[in-house]
């Protein structure tokens, strides 16, 4: 059982991060590709113009991962599957770390991912906000969120208003008639976030807290700059696509596409008609999303499909395996592009996009991006981190490691339960005080 309790089906909750003490924080990236487990320990650290958000320096001390079983596109399929390869990584890596992990801080892809803006106001009466009052409308803002059929993974309030003028970080000592806020809110389906963590419970761990894929890769993929001036992430997956936006340092949009690239994978094994295995293998060595003059000049080799000695294998032209490859890619840019456009979002993304997972390290794929998104397109791999072995900093790491990093960001939420408001919303201090902070500091 889960020592969080969430038989109600909400998110499991992390607790504030202590900034002045050392931490050691293990987390599980469940991907339809692999299942990564990094144990890290984190430090406290002065802030610098570089990352100024971070709080701690985040150091790898163990890493495992093991290839997904019993996932498809997010969704769990097979229990026993998916817990005995999360019981493999996690063994790695306590290996590695030389200790044992009892909780873990794990993603969430599936669950058809939902972002909703809630505004909420009191009335001041030309009095002059307290804090009082800035939890009060917080704490409104958070109870329109409550669905029976949806959990709350993410809630951030992303700016007050007061009589109207909005853009105002901290409203304390202000005098006003009427106090608002405008709060951005993650949700996703409580059979999502029941089933991960009832996988996670079979392999003897508890879930420490849950946190959407696409925020946990922005977090780890974005620069400063991008972060403020605004960006989208798009992480593609192999059975996922997740889109982030952010603004003034905040998750503003979050989104998330049933396409990745093992599609690429399935359609080039149908194709080609050869094994998945052997369609995987090509796609990596010779698939690309441009096209080339010499691509049907050159021949490649396709073994049968069948395990018979006997069969010969194929020759296609290496321009037919980019036809297919350049196709899906399309579809999945595309639907990117219209699901920015539809979410209102596009003007503060303007040109900037980064893409980062595992299926971005396509031959071509950041000059298609550009193409059809008509933006700025940039590969973003994981940054701030010490102790990553080379083969963990490329971009199919990022999800793994903004796990390690959200920590640090936790306590700028606000949550409202069915029983009430959390307590930490009870008192001037600590996450309300955070929330304050980080606030002002954004506008």
């Amino acid at each position: 059982m889960s020592i969080f309790g969430s038989s109600d089906g909400s998110a499991p909750r992390l607790k504030p991060l202590p900034s002045k003490r050392s931490h050691v924080v293990s987390v599980l990236d469940i991907g339809s590709t692999k299942v990564v487990c990094m144990i890290a320990r984190l430090t406290p650290r002065e802030s610098t113009e570089i990352l100024p958000g971070r709080t701690h320096k985040v150091e790898i001390i163990g890493i495992g991962h093991q290839r997904s079983r019993g996932i498809k596109s997010g969704v769990i399929s097979d229990l026993d599957a998916l817990e005995g390869v999360i019981r493999h990584a996690v063994d790695t890596a306590e290996r590695q770390a030389d200790l044992t992990v009892d909780s873990l801080i794990v993603n969430v892809s599936a669950g058809r991912l939902q972002s909703d803006v809630y505004t909420a106001s009191i009335d001041l009466g030309g009095q002059e906000v307290d804090q009082h009052d800035v939890r009060k409308v917080l704490v409104a803002a958070c109870r329109q969120s409550l669905n029976i059929e949806r959990a709350v993974l993410h809630s951030l309030p992303t700016g007050f208003a007061l009589d109207g003028e909005k853009g105002i970080g901290d409203p304390v000592a202000m005098f006003g008639d009427t106090l608002g806020v405008d709060m951005h809110v993650l949700t996703t389906e409580r059979s999502a976030i029941k089933n991960i963590e009832l996988c996670v419970n079979r392999a003897h761990l508890s879930v420490e807290g849950m946190v959407a894929t696409p925020y946990a890769s922005g977090l780890a993929a974005l620069v400063d700059d991008e972060l403020e001036l605004g960006c989208a992430c798009i992480d593609m997956g192999g059975g996922t696509t997740t889109i982030s936006v952010f603004a003034e340092g905040k998750l503003v949009h979050a989104d998330a596409i049933g396409l990745g690239g093992h599609h690429v994978t399935t359609d080039l094994a149908r194709g080609l008609s050869t094994r998945i295995e052997e369609a995987e293998r090509i796609k990596v060595m010779h698939g690309s999303a441009l096209a080339n003059s010499m691509d049907d000049r050159e021949i490649v080799s396709v073994p049968p499909i069948s395990e018979d000695d006997h069969e010969s294998p194929t020759h296609v032209p290496r321009g037919l395996i980019g036809k297919i490859v350049r196709a899906r890619v399309e579809e999945t840019l595309e639907m990117i592009r219209d699901r920015i456009r539809g979410s209102g979002f596009s003007p503060i993304v303007g040109k900037r996009v980064v893409l980062t997972g595992g299926a971005s390290q396509l031959t071509g794929l950041p000059e298609l991006a550009r193409q059809v998104l008509a933006r700025n397109v940039r590969i973003g791999r994981p940054m701030g981190v010490k102790g990553l072995p080379q083969a963990a900093k490329g971009p199919a790491f990022s999800t793994a490691v903004g796990l390690l990093i959200y920590p640090q960001f936790a306590d700028i939420e606000i949550h409202a339960e069915e029983k009430g408001v959390l307590a930490a919303l009870g008192n001037g201090t600590g996450r309300f005080a955070r929330v304050s902070q980080w606030l002002k500091s954004s506008f």
